[in-house]
């Protein structure tokens, strides 16, 4: 259990102080992650690799000469946010182009996805790679499914390798993918995590049981099994490995045997002695392995092994020097430091004055935020309980720390108008919640406030653009459909409710009330569904009878926003009634 600290919520960004504070030859801070503090040559690809915290040496661990040229840094558990990604690719490019690259998590893939767009809207060429070796997590035939675990480290060091050496973007890129395609990884669990002033993990294995095929963000294996001797787990792990290779795979691998937080050294080598012989029975010829703690999951009793299928290419970049906080290979000529440091991010700002309207409804709009802070606070730890049976545990913590965020944020720009007040409320929920959540909730709170506008005067037809125009911004973005068992299967019955009661001519209140009793029955119904989406989708059979966390969260946050307008609408009925004003 990790016992050192003040505030759990300020956790990841202390511990990267501290960090950074150790590290200062190797890395310098930016908003959102770290940098190398050293120079990089003028035209040098910048790799950027990132991940939520509590995995060192990754990420940000693996940022120095030979390797990464940046980290972006999220919470706990939780990607970064696409603000963060962007600041940390805009600090480390060098004229050369940016690869990000990070593991197959959906709320990675979103925010790493903002930031690309965004990088190559303003000209900075930006290419991603993601890492897909955890073979427990979808079938060979379904290799872009597969979520990245301690097969990070390959693709990094190769693809940073070859950045360092001065190949073009084109090549980084492509060596990369191959690099990805060519590494398996299987790991296993003997006992959960526990996340900073947590007071359980977040699962347990069962006495005398291993957990087969576990996530590195406190996800539970997909299969229980008998605790196995070390030789006999040596077996199962390079067997199912080996029956994984690739079409291609030749004769010389790399084998990495990886802790993931509480195991110690000792067994870790002791086991990797027991698979170093199984692999040479097989006839491989193991090249320059790893052995140690290389991808963590905070505390977690568990391990994994990788192995990467090498060609002549690729053991070149493998082999190369890198010179890193955590990971050193070879000699790295020295570096002169960095003059300066800075992600060239400018603050935005309202120019137009808003109209009285858009001014009214945005101080609506920040009382609507503050209702759904409340409701969130009220349902966190529930929500988070609900998130633990087949994925991370997170979704309470990440939607507090989104909402409270996006509440302030509002409250702060009271007086503009709704469009900018929303705008800003969903860039602090993006950038404090970050995870799925967080790149969703984020998108669609400021396409609403887009679609809302600085209008003279707003009607119903502004209120149907403003939640058509959110249901679109996550469903865009997202890429799931209905029956996926996500968020969208309570958001696309309330949008068709709410479209619906407008064109029969119901006032918005009522639409709004229909809406959200639509969305609270549909989330329900998500217990009867298989996930085919994000982090539950291997654990599909713990998730069946149990509703999607994300669909829960939309459901309670409609039923009060749905119930606030009433209680404010009445109000002012009584107020005009007891002024003589007819309703």
């Amino acid at each position: 259990m990790t016992q050192i600290f003040d505030n759990p919520a300020d956790f990841a960004d202390e511990a990267l102080d501290g960090f950074v504070a150790a590290n200062r030859n190797y890395v310098a801070r930016v908003d959102g992650g770290v940098v190398r503090s050293t120079q990089m040559p003028a035209g040098q690809v910048a790799l950027v690799v990132g991940g939520g915290s509590g995995h060192y040496p990754a990420f940000a661990g693996l940022v120095g000469p030979g390797l990464a040229a940046g980290s972006a840094c999220g919470n706990m558990f939780a990607s970064p946010a696409a603000g963060q990604v962007y600041r940390v690719a805009k600090a480390a490019n060098a004229g050369g182009g940016v690869l990000l690259s990070y593991g197959n998590y959906a709320g990675d893939v979103l925010h790493f996805g903002q930031a690309q767009l965004r990088l190559n809207a303003e000209g900075i060429e930006t290419r991603t790679v993601t890492v897909t070796d955890d073979i427990a997590s979808a079938p060979i035939e379904e290799l872009e499914k597969r979520r990245g675990i301690a097969g990070d480290l390959t693709v990094f060091k190769i693809a940073g390798a070859a950045a360092e050496a001065g190949l073009n973007l084109d090549d980084v890129e492509r060596l990369a993918i191959k690099t990805n395609y060519r590494t398996r990884s299987l790991g296993v669990a003997f006992d959960g995590c526990t996340l900073p002033g947590a007071k359980e993990a977040l699962f347990h294995v069962p006495a005398g049981q291993m957990s087969l095929g576990l996530g590195i963000h406190g996800e539970p294996g997909i299969s229980e099994h008998p605790m196995p001797t070390a030789s006999e787990l040596a077996e199962l792990l390079v067997s199912k490995l080996l029956a994984d290779k690739p079409e291609d795979a030749g004769h010389r691998v790399v084998a990495i045997v990886n802790g993931l937080g509480t195991v110690k050294y000792d067994e870790l080598f002791l086991l990797y002695g027991k698979v170093e012989k199984l692999l040479t029975e097989a006839g491989l010829t193991v090249v320059e392995p790893e052995c140690g703690e290389l991808v963590t999951s905070l505390d977690m009793s568990g391990l994994s092994l990788t192995l990467l299928w090498l060609d002549e290419e690729l053991e070149q970049y493998w082999s190369a020097p890198a010179d890193t906080p955590a990971f050193r290979k070879g000699n790295m000529a020295p570096r002169a430091p960095r003059t300066a440091v800075t992600s060239d991010d400018a603050e935005t700002s309202e120019s137009e004055q808003p109209t009285p309207a858009a001014a009214e409804l945005g101080r609506q709009a920040v009382a609507i935020l503050a209702q759904v802070r409340d409701v969130v606070v009220e349902h966190e730890e529930e929500l988070g309980k609900l998130d633990a049976i087949a994925g991370d545990g997170d979704h309470g913590i990440g939607m507090r720390r989104g909402v409270d965020a996006a509440a302030a944020a509002g409250e702060a720009a009271t007086g503009a108008s709704v469009a900018r007040i929303l705008t800003a409320a969903g860039e602090a929920w993006s950038e404090r919640a970050g995870g799925t959540s967080g790149a969703l909730w984020g998108s669609a709170v400021i396409a609403a406030g887009q679609a809302l506008g600085n209008r003279v005067a707003y009607s119903a037809s502004d209120a149907r653009a403003a939640v058509a125009a959110f249901a679109n911004a996550i469903t865009e973005l997202g890429r799931a459909d209905a029956g996926d068992k996500t968020m969208v299967d309570a958001l696309l019955p309330f949008r068709d409710a709410f479209l619906d009661e407008l064109d029969g001519g119901a006032p918005v209140d009522r639409a709004l009330a229909v809406a959200a009793a639509a969305a609270e029955s549909a989330a329900a119904a998500t217990a009867e569904l298989r996930p085919l989406k994000g982090r539950a989708r291997p654990l599909a059979e713990k998730s069946l009878g149990h509703p999607d966390p994300g669909a829960v969260s939309f459901g309670l946050i409609a039923a009060r926003i749905s119930a606030f307008i009433d209680s404010q609408l009445a109000t002012a009925t009584a107020a005009r009634a007891g002024n003589g004003v007819q309703a």
